[in-house]
């Protein structure tokens, strides 16, 4: 897609990203945007400056209008995603000058495994819009998960009582995680779990 720009009246060819603040969980955790909201001459390319401790991850969530490119600048993180044509699930960990590509559409989240991690999010768009994790599972009703995947509705409503707005960066802040509660996804270099069987390959439902 090309936009359409017009470069002779109220154009805009700089922007300090370190004043575009997204979202901020605490002074160490936090995320900056460059879109075409805060720069008016950019074309398909924005970004997202995320900065993350240890342990922090960026919610499970999917873009629907772009692919992403994450680049490590700092620090270390897991990236993992969901393969949806083979329903194989891939972790990788990066750290400085390495890169990870997520597809447009593909499920996935980030977890630092060391303080100071800094990573710079690159979308083929002029705009990265998203549906995250949180809100899926916050805005459906529990008695349709329940119904659905024959689970306990009351169960199912406890579990998620705690989710009241969209999260962006977890674990909450004051979340307590059970004693050595480990988040972080296998170390080796594009650890890739055995597929599960994918619907398509099977019998048809209807």
């Amino acid at each position: 897609m090309t936009l359409y720009i017009d470069y002779t009246t109220s154009a805009q060819f700089f922007s300090d990203v370190n004043n575009n603040l997204l979202v901020q969980k605490d002074p160490r955790n936090y995320i900056n945007v460059l879109s075409t909201q805060q720069l008016n001459t950019l074309d398909n390319v924005s970004l997202l400056d995320i900065f993350l401790s240890a342990g922090n991850v960026v919610e499970p969530h999917y873009h629907q209008n772009a692919a992403e490119l994450v680049y490590c600048i700092s620090g270390a993180a897991n990236v993992s995603f969901i393969n949806p044509f083979t329903n194989r699930l891939h972790h990788y960990q990066i750290t400085p000058g390495q890169v990870v590509n997520i597809p447009q559409g593909w499920w996935h989240w980030e977890i630092a495994t060391a303080d100071n991690t800094h990573l710079l999010a690159i979308f083929n768009a002029p705009i990265p819009e998203v549906i995250l994790g949180s809100d899926i599972l916050r805005l459906t009703p529990s008695e349709i998960w329940a119904y659905t995947y024959c689970l306990n509705e009351s169960s199912v409503k406890n579990t998620l009582a705690p989710i009241q707005r969209s999260l962006f960066i977890g674990p909450p802040t004051g979340c307590h995680q059970p004693q050595g509660y480990q988040p972080y996804a296998p170390q080796a270099q594009g650890y890739q779990p055995a597929p599960l069987p994918h619907p398509y390959h099977q019998q048809p439902y209807w």
